[in-house]
């Protein structure tokens, strides 16, 4: 039988998928609520931490409630059940229900929910809108006698040299003749000083992270046997993450603005709100820029990145305006911010469910949460008031 699955476990799977060190440095992710060694067998995710999501986590047994947006994205000095998240956090310690945040980490995560929002669309070859800067690594080319490499090389791993992704201790090394002459004053390993010396040397390179470099270096004079080792540092451009905000992509075939406009209706939980839509309704489109959540301030990057359509929500009057004002801009789809966002939910629901090795039971919430409840006077063309 398989041992039960704790509170801390979980979060460990949620923080594989979905680093909580992307996250933006305003954002507040993690554990919000709950003991890491409690047991959890249900788990609930919802978009919206409200006091409704929290009962119906009660009413399903949840041990845990997964949200996407934070209960406490501001500092706050009192959770007393007198504010409305006080009451959220008092409900769910009086339940036994932990919550846990993954926010705009789980934005520009792969298998997050700019991802999700591309998969709803059916969108092919997704790549990131703005992609996360990559990890900037500098190389370390070092020469050491070949007897000496093996150690040489696992000493500089130990000191932070040749990490890559879920990798370590990489390097890629050549053996050549080395050549030196020693003059007064040096104290030569190998050789006598006045006499040129060849050597059987390795060449080993390795990759380094920039704030790694001193601790590889002091390591490396440590460990090498030549009084005077001979290294150098490659500095290198970062290459863009695969990850990053918002995603882009082709529809499987051109259809008309209205008709992904229809398609995107169909494919988000219906909102009051409904969905927008600025640009000839009849243009052919077939390339598509999606951020799930606020995207007004990708709007430059959809009109740069040569998309027919930016799907998106939250766009405000004056951003929507100039944005299609300009030459070659994208049409805009504006859903509600909710409904953009539900789509990663049974995305994230399977991830844990792999990851859990079927030892959790996920639900996923399908209450509309969206703040907005009733629209009127609604007409599909704009027009003299």
């Amino acid at each position: 039988m398989d041992a039960p699955l704790h509170l801390r476990d979980v979060i460990d799977f949620l923080q594989r998928r979905y680093p909580p060190a992307t996250a933006e440095p305003w954002d507040a992710v993690g554990l919000v609520v709950g003991d890491p060694v409690a047991p959890v067998e249900r788990v609930l995710f919802a978009i919206d931490p409200t006091e409704e999501v929290v009962a119906e986590a009660a009413a399903a047994g949840a041990d845990l409630l997964v949200t996407h947006h934070p209960l406490l994205l501001k500092p706050v000095h009192s959770v007393a059940a007198t504010s409305a998240k006080g009451r959220v956090v008092h409900s769910l310690i009086s339940a036994g229900i932990a919550l846990y945040v993954a926010h705009t980490n789980a934005d520009i995560a792969a298998g997050g929910v700019n991802e999700a929002l591309a998969a709803a669309l059916d969108l092919s070859d997704t790549r990131p809108l703005v992609p996360v800067p990559g990890t900037a690594l500098d190389v370390l080319v070092v020469y050491v006698p070949e007897e000496d490499a093996e150690q040489l090389r696992t000493t500089l791993a130990a000191a932070g040299a040749g990490a890559v992704g879920d990798y370590t201790g990489c390097a890629w090394s050549v053996t050549g003749t080395g050549e030196f002459t020693p003059h007064d004053g040096a104290d030569p390993t190998i050789g006598q000083v006045g006499r040129h010396e060849r050597v059987v040397e390795r060449r080993i390179e390795m990759v380094v992270p920039p704030h790694r470099r001193e601790q590889v270096v002091a390591a490396l004079r440590e460990s090498h046997p030549y009084e005077e080792p001979a290294f150098s540092f490659l500095t290198t451009a970062a290459p863009a993450s695969a990850v990053g905000s918002g995603r882009i992509g082709y529809l499987p075939y051109e259809i008309t603005l209205r008709e992904l406009a229809e398609q995107v209706a169909t494919a988000l939980p219906a909102t009051a709100q409904g969905i927008r839509v600025s640009g000839n309704l009849d243009q052919v489109v077939s390339t598509v820029a999606v951020c799930g959540g606020s995207g007004d301030a990708y709007l430059d990057a959809a009109h740069r990145s040569g998309a027919d359509v930016y799907l998106t929500a939250d766009l405000r009057h004056h951003r929507a305006e100039e944005a299609r004002a300009e030459s070659g801009a994208p049409a805009l789809i504006d859903a509600a911010h909710w409904a953009t966002e539900w789509p990663w939910l049974p995305v994230a629901a399977r991830a844990l469910d792999t990851d859990a090795g079927g030892r959790l039971e996920t639900i996923v919430s399908t209450r509309v949460t969206d703040p907005w409840t009733i629209r009127l006077g609604a007409a599909e063309t704009g027009g003299t008031p």
